[in-house]
């Protein structure tokens, strides 16, 4: 576990970063800091490896004081990933993911071992680029390598600054995948700054939104969309992002969802008229009601062609019954756990006494959220973060 307490940091020209900064940083989860430029995110990672010095307050890693400890010594036991990865051009990729275990004099079978192990563990297969020059790596493979580089020696802490900001959005996002499955299995205890609030919701297990030198809120991913601090937080995050995880919050029922004049036909319809309805409202399946609106089933195109050569036949002969149905209030998620369990295309909706209201498909669900989005956007704005 991570300790700042009361820590403030001012410059020799009077500039304050960080002003009575009090933060926990969780044994083996990912902490990401984030703010405006100019909040103090940075300095506080910093502060960690003792890259800079608090003015005043306390440091402490697992219950030790920094301040007291030999800062090489420090450094080599956490693990350091920065924005334009800062590999030795000069240097192999072996060479370079092994510098921090040659600095500690780990025998050369450990090191090939422990390096081999790493390169395997990021999908970049040993034999084709242990070899290689960082220049023969594209962005990607290069900041691959240099998460693991951060990772050779075991360290319990990794410090992260902006890694993968200067990548494109592909490696990035492909970047954060890799990072979230490697903590799965080592359980680092991960310091992550970032600007971006859609990395920080992806990958944090703790979100620290700073501004001005202070923590301004500090929570899970999920209590921060829910329960932003202020006015600041609510403006970080951004409308569409608060808009999204109040729309899950609060899930519409099948009544705001429904469409409310689906396709319908009486039981008595023969199959020539049903085509022709079909055909009209460019549907592939009517619902069958009866003259009170109680839903009975539904017919489909292909149910009607197996049976179109007897003229005996209406609707009612050949539609299937009506087994699964939802009440107005159901859920939406519910109705669509429904529709994916059993492989319906649309599930009916009918009152408590039976009587069709509408029915939910996929794209309505998908219109009505598209209509919440543009409401609460309001014609577009600009993210913050």
């Amino acid at each position: 576990m991570i300790r700042l307490l009361g820590v403030n940091k001012m410059y020799d020209n009077g500039h304050q970063v960080l002003e009575d900064l009090n933060l926990v940083i969780k044994e083996g989860e990912i902490t990401v800091l984030i703010g405006p430029s100019g909040c103090g995110k940075t300095t506080t990672m910093k502060l960690i490896n003792r890259l800079i010095q608090p003015s005043s307050g306390l440091v402490q890693i697992d219950g030790e004081d920094i301040s007291a400890l030999d800062p090489v010594a420090l450094r080599r036991k956490i693990g350091y990933v920065i924005q334009n990865i800062g590999l030795f051009p000069h240097m192999t990729i072996a060479r370079n993911v092994g510098v921090v275990p040659r600095m500690l004099k780990w025998d050369k079978a450990k090191i090939e071992r422990r390096v081999n192990e790493l390169l395997e563990m990021v999908g970049l297969e040993p034999r084709m680029f242990a070899g290689r020059y960082p220049s023969e790596l594209s962005g990607g493979q290069q900041q691959r390598v240099g998460v693991i580089r951060a990772l050779a020696a075991d360290p319990s802490v990794i410090l992260m600054d902006e890694p993968f900001s200067a990548l494109d959005p592909i490696s990035r996002e492909q970047l954060q995948d890799e990072l979230l499955r490697l903590q799965r299995e080592l359980k680092k205890t991960i310091v992550f700054v970032t600007h971006d609030m859609d990395e920080a919701i992806k990958l944090a297990d703790t979100i620290v939104l700073m501004n001005a030198g202070r923590v301004v809120q500090a929570g899970s991913p999920d209590q921060i969309l829910r329960h932003p601090a202020n006015d600041f937080v609510k403006n970080f995050i951004g409308k569409k992002r608060l808009s999204a995880n109040r729309i899950f919050e609060e899930m519409p029922t099948a009544s705001d969802v429904m469409v409310q004049s689906p396709a319908i036909a009486l039981p008595t319809r023969g199959l020539a008229e049903a085509i022709k309805m079909m055909e009209s409202r460019k549907v592939d399946s009517l619902l069958i009601v009866d003259k009170a609106n109680q839903l009975l089933g539904a017919v489909s195109i292909y149910q009607v062609l197996d049976h179109y050569g007897d003229e005996t036949k209406a609707v009612a002969d050949v539609m299937s019954p009506a087994k699964i149905t939802v009440r107005r209030d159901t859920p939406v998620s519910a109705a669509l756990n429904l529709m994916s369990a059993h492989q319906l295309p649309n599930v009916p909706v009918v009152r408590e006494d039976g009587q069709f209201v509408g029915l939910i498909t996929r794209g309505s669900v998908v219109r009505h959220l598209a209509d919440v989005y543009a409401a609460e956007d309001g014609g577009g704005e600009a993210d913050a973060g």
